[in-house]
C-alpha cells in the first residue's frame, strides 16, 4: 500500500513532527485495526481530531476524511485538503455525491473517517447543530452499504498544547440488521450503538466531558 500522494508523505512527517511536540498523544489499539475497508468512528471532541488520528496511523494507511464543506470555499485550501485525502460534504443537507465518495473510498480498498456526531461536542453540546451529543444514522448507512469494518475510536479533548491527550482504537464493530440494507431504525441504532462504544473506550457516556479536563 502506497500513500494517497506524495504531497500527503511530505506534509504528514512534517506534521507528525510538529503535532508530537504540540499536542502530544497516547495511542491504544492501533494492533486491533485491519489494514483496509475500514470506516473509523471517532467522538468528536475538536477540531485538531481528524488530523491528530491521521497523523498517528502508519503512513500508508490511505486514509480519506469526510470535512465540511465550508473548508472548501478557498480554493488552495481546498486542493490542499484534496491532495491529503479529505473530501466535502454538506451538514444538514442530503449530500448524495459525498456519500458515493465515500463508499467509493472503501470499496476501492482505502479507508474512511468519519465522525458519527457531525461535529464537535462542547460540554455535551454540538458546535454546529446545538443539540446534545448524538449519531447520525447516515454512518452505519455507509458502513453498511460498503461492508467496511466499522471501529469506534475514543478521542480526548478539547486539545492544549503541549499537554498529552489519548487516541484509543477499539474493536471492529459487527452491526445487526435485516435484509439487505437494514432499516431506518436499524441504521440509527448502529451509529449509536458505535457512538457509545467509542465514549466506552474512554469510560464515558455519550457527551462526556473529555477526560484531558480531569
Amino acid at each position: 500500500m502506497k500513500p494517497i500522494t506524495r504531497f500527503f508523505t511530505i506534509v504528514y512527517y512534517i506534521g507528525r513532527i510538529l503535532t508530537a511536540i504540540l499536542y502530544p498523544t497516547t495511542v491504544e489499539g492501533m494492533e486491533k485495526l485491519p489494514k483496509s475497508g475500514v470506516l473509523l468512528c471517532p467522538n468528536h471532541a475538536s477540531n485538531w481530531d481528524p488530523i491528530l488520528v491521521a497523523l498517528r496511523l502508519p503512513v500508508n494507511y490511505r486514509l480519506h476524511i469526510m470535512a465540511k464543506a465550508d473548508l472548501f470555499k478557498n480554493p488552495i485550501l481546498a486542493w490542499i485538503l484534496q491532495h491529503l485525502g479529505a473530501f466535502p460534504v454538506s451538514r444538514g443537507n442530503s449530500d448524495i455525491q459525498s456519500v458515493k465518495t465515500a463508499m467509493q473510498a472503501i470499496k476501492s480498498g482505502d479507508n474512511l473517517l468519519i465522525f458519527p456526531e457531525g461535529t464537535v461536542i462542547r460540554n455535551g453540546i454540538g458546535y454546529h447543530d446545538g443539540l446534545p451529543a448524538h449519531a447520525k444514522g447516515g454512518v452505519a448507512v455507509i458502513g453498511v452499504r460498503t461492508g467496511a469494518v466499522m471501529v469506534p475510536v475514543f478521542v480526548d479533548g478539547p486539545k492544549k498544547p503541549f499537554r498529552r491527550s489519548r487516541i484509543v482504537f477499539g474493536d471492529p464493530y459487527e452491526p445487526v440488521y435485516s435484509g439487505r440494507h437494514g432499516t431506518s431504525e436499524e441504521m440509527q441504532k448502529i451509529a449509536d450503538d458505535i457512538l457509545t462504544a467509542a465514549y466506552a473506550l474512554g469510560g464515558q457516556a455519550v457527551g462526556g466531558k473529555p477526560l484531558c479536563e480531569t
